[in-house]
């Protein structure tokens, strides 16, 4: 590998218990920008599995988030990020100079079907979108 390769940005999404919005944030991250964008998600509170509903909602568009495993929010993985994107946790989320930080207020869709996840996971699309539009990165579809 070159040493002049430029570093693929990173892009950390968090959100508190780990309801599903920084998960189906990562996965249309990874969906629309492939290889190009080092994504991770976490939250404040550990989890085995994704909602079911969320699960469900995301499959509809054609992405299997089934087998992810949130992480827990770490000091580290907001240091190695380059932009930290908070939902609804900006406060519980350690913050250091001269990083980017984005606050995307969106409701939780922990506990609630796949008709509540849906408005949910199509807001967090446009929004994905937008972010790939402000750092010019190139969508895969």
């Amino acid at each position: 590998m070159s040493s002049s390769a430029t570093p693929r940005p990173s892009v950390l999404f968090v959100c508190v218990h780990n309801a599903g919005r920084s998960q189906m944030a990562a996965a249309f991250l990874t969906h629309l920008a492939g290889v190009r964008i080092e994504v991770r998600s976490a939250g404040s509170a550990p989890a085995d599995t994704v909602n079911p509903a969320v699960v469900e909602a995301m499959k509809e568009v054609g992405i299997d988030i089934s087998a992810q495993r949130p992480k827990i929010l770490t000091v580290q993985a907001v240091q190695a990020s380059d932009v930290v994107i908070t939902m609804g946790c900006g406060d519980t989320c350690p913050v250091f100079p001269g990083k980017r930080y984005l606050d995307w207020q969106l409701p939780d869709p922990a506990g609630q079907g796949v008709e509540a996840v849906r408005p949910i996971r199509d807001a967090i699309e446009a929004r994905v979108r937008t972010l790939l539009d402000e750092m010019d990165v190139p969508t895969t579809i």
